[in-house]
């Protein structure tokens, strides 16, 4: 069985481009259980209760809980709209989790882990969290988000949080439930720093869930953080019988990187001191930018989902998300990025490929597509085929979804590789017509145990490939194709593109077009602000999870050494361009990269499909000036 959870997001605003990454890849691993063939529920919601959210229905004259139903119903239709497959559609305002809360806090309660006190501490609201003095940014601000905090005096209920530090500490020893994996270090070293006590209860605003009546305390409300964890479980009828309890403990918890501290130390804590199993995995992922800055309303940069979604369609939404950012690094949204992606792979890797199935089929055998010939003449495709889509299960059971899909791709290039080495044409024109309908055979084969892999990631374009196949995209076919490694027969039928491919920008149409006209010019006092020296590659290296990327070590003057990260891969081999002298601009604002940080530029031109580093024509000395 699987449970897989996004967290339940907070009614403060309107879906943004992070939480439809994280509902994207939680539908992506539901539906890939299913597809194994695993009982699933996959849960997501909103939370709705805590001053924030009493806040911002104030200012819009609404009531706490019309607010709440507002922006609530606005995730359920996003999400409605974007096909994903949730189960359970949860609310912290749904009488059963009210319920569900008070009696949790109740039995933790009668267990001596909750007791009163008084509370002093910086507050802030934004972040439902309390912060000391030494915590916050110049004395006032929140070391999170950066807002100001308000200091709060006030009487609260404590949950003995300490009392559970070690018992965290030897769960992620034993289960290792932190993913990506260099997470934990950091939650490790937060609470090796000493956890205190948590203040659970407010009493400074209403909106929230009373205290269970047999404590007969009036005035106090459930602190958000205790009120939404619990949803994961009240959502389940866990402890009823329902017929979802069977579901916990959750397989996965996905969460932003801000809040897996919630997840991964105060969630387990509740759930030991209720005597509740414990989650298998949580996942935290890191956030996204806008072609390098921050996104935020004042800067008119914001993604809105849904617009991306209107102009260049939901499967190629999905599959950027997915596939543009190692989970758990920060990932940047650019227009051009998305435009690359569906025309060098969906369209010319995926799309093109079963364009050339269907054609060469139809060509060679009326569309019958026969594979009785495929071990015997292809088996080492299928062998290199097959590894590349156990490595694809792999990584996306572990969360890394840029590398299921990049192990995907890979699969397919073997069959893109094998047309051009084969040359089924000329085949035929030999008449070795077995050979070249063998070929076709190897290619749908790959084409479609691809697409039944893919399908949790791309649903609507591979039920598409099995269509013009004829074949079923299902459990069964999962353990004949996948697991058992079984060859099938087609009848190819015509297909419209998968992907057609994208000629210019969509979303920033008008803004191109004001540029073309105005053709800036700058003058010569701009250009000599640029820096451009010559400096030697000392080393040179590819970036795990990038297909693109090198990073360079490169000398200066005075030995210098800086790090700069080239988007030239697909160009160069990291080991020949190593000694090698190249011309970098050396006074660019450092940026960070994939996670790496990049001093500089390094020059190139592109020519068509060629791309040629910048050198000079004879050896001079490091970091030379060019001007």
């Amino acid at each position: 069985m699987r449970y897989i959870t996004t967290p339940i997001y907070y009614v403060n605003d309107v879906p943004h481009l992070g939480h439809a990454y994280t509902t994207i890849i939680a539908d992506t691993l539901a539906r890939f259980y299913r597809l194994q063939g695993h009982e699933t529920r996959f849960l997501t919601g909103t939370d709705e209760h805590g001053q924030k959210i009493e806040e911002a229905a104030k200012v819009r004259n609404f009531s706490p809980k019309e607010y709440a139903d507002k922006i609530s119903l606005e995730f359920k239709k996003l999400w409605d709209e974007f096909e994903i497959t949730y189960d359970i559609y949860a609310r912290t305002t749904d009488n059963r989790h009210i319920e569900f809360v008070k009696a949790m806090f109740l039995k933790m309660w009668q267990k001596g882990d909750i007791y009163k006190d008084e509370y002093e501490g910086h507050y802030c609201v934004s972040c439902e969290s309390f912060f000391t003095k030494s915590q916050l940014v110049n004395d006032c601000a929140c070391p999170d988000c950066g807002k100001n905090t308000s200091l709060l005096k006030e009487e609260s209920y404590f949950f003995k949080l300490s009392k559970y530090q070690d018992k965290i500490l030897q769960w992620y020893e034993e289960k290792d439930p932190i993913l990506p994996k260099n997470k934990k270090n950091e939650l490790i070293n937060f609470i090796q720093g000493g956890l205190k006590d948590l203040s659970i209860t407010r009493t400074s605003f209403d909106w929230g869930i009373n205290l269970p009546k047999e404590i007969n305390d009036e005035k106090h409300i459930i602190y958000v953080w205790l009120d939404a964890l619990f949803i994961y479980v009240s959502s389940l009828d866990y402890g009823t019988e329902g017929e979802n309890a069977k579901f916990w403990p959750a397989h996965v918890h996905l969460v932003g990187k801000d809040i897996l501290r919630f997840h991964a130390i105060y969630w387990p804590a509740f759930l030991m001191s209720a005597d509740l199993p414990l989650p298998e995995i949580i996942g935290a992922h890191g956030w996204w930018t806008r072609d390098g800055e921050k996104m935020s309303k004042s800067k008119g940069n914001v993604v809105k989902p849904k617009e991306v979604v209107d102009v260049y369609g939901l499967e190629a939404f999905r599959y950027f998300l997915l596939r543009e950012v190692p989970f758990g690094n920060d990932g940047d949204f650019s227009e051009a990025m998305l435009i690359n992606r569906i025309n060098a792979e969906l369209s010319n890797e995926f799309g093109n490929l079963l364009n050339r199935i269907i054609g060469m089929s139809t060509k060679y055998s009326g569309g019958e597509i026969l594979q009785n010939e495929v071990l015997k003449l292809y088996k080492d495709e299928l062998d290199t085929a097959k590894e590349y889509l156990n490595l694809a299960i792999e990584f996306l059971e572990n969360l890394q979804c840029n590398r299921y899909l990049e192990e995907l791709f890979k699969a397919l290039s073997v069959a893109n590789l094998a047309i051009s080495k084969y040359e089924p044409w000329n085949l035929i024109k030999e008449n070795k017509n077995n050979e070249a309908n063998a070929l076709v055979a190897l290619c749908a084969n790959i084409l479609a145990k691809v697409s039944i892999l893919l399908s949790p990631a791309l649903p609507k374009s591979c039920q598409k490939v099995a269509k013009a196949l004829n074949f079923e995209i299902s459990s069964q076919n999962y353990e004949k194709l996948i697991i058992k490694n079984e060859l099938l027969n087609f009848k190819a039928n015509a297909c419209e593109a998968l992907f057609p491919k994208v000629e210019k920008a969509l979303l920033s149409e008008e803004k191109q077009e004001i540029k073309k006209e105005e053709s800036p010019k700058i003058k010569i006092d701009d250009f000599v602000k640029i820096e451009i020296k010559v400096a030697k590659v000392l080393d040179c290296q590819n970036i795990e999870g990038s297909e693109k990327l090198l990073k360079f070590q490169l000398e200066l003057d005075n030995k210098e050494v800086r790090q700069v990260l080239s988007g030239i891969a697909k160009y160069y081999k990291a080991s020949d361009l190593i000694g090698k002298q190249v011309c970098v601009i050396s006074n660019l604002k450092k940026a960070k990269i994939f996670g790496f940080e990049s001093d500089g530029m390094i020059l190139s031109a592109k020519s068509g499909d060629k791309l040629v580093l910048i050198s000079p024509e004879q050896l001079v000395e490091n970091g030379s000036l060019i001007g």
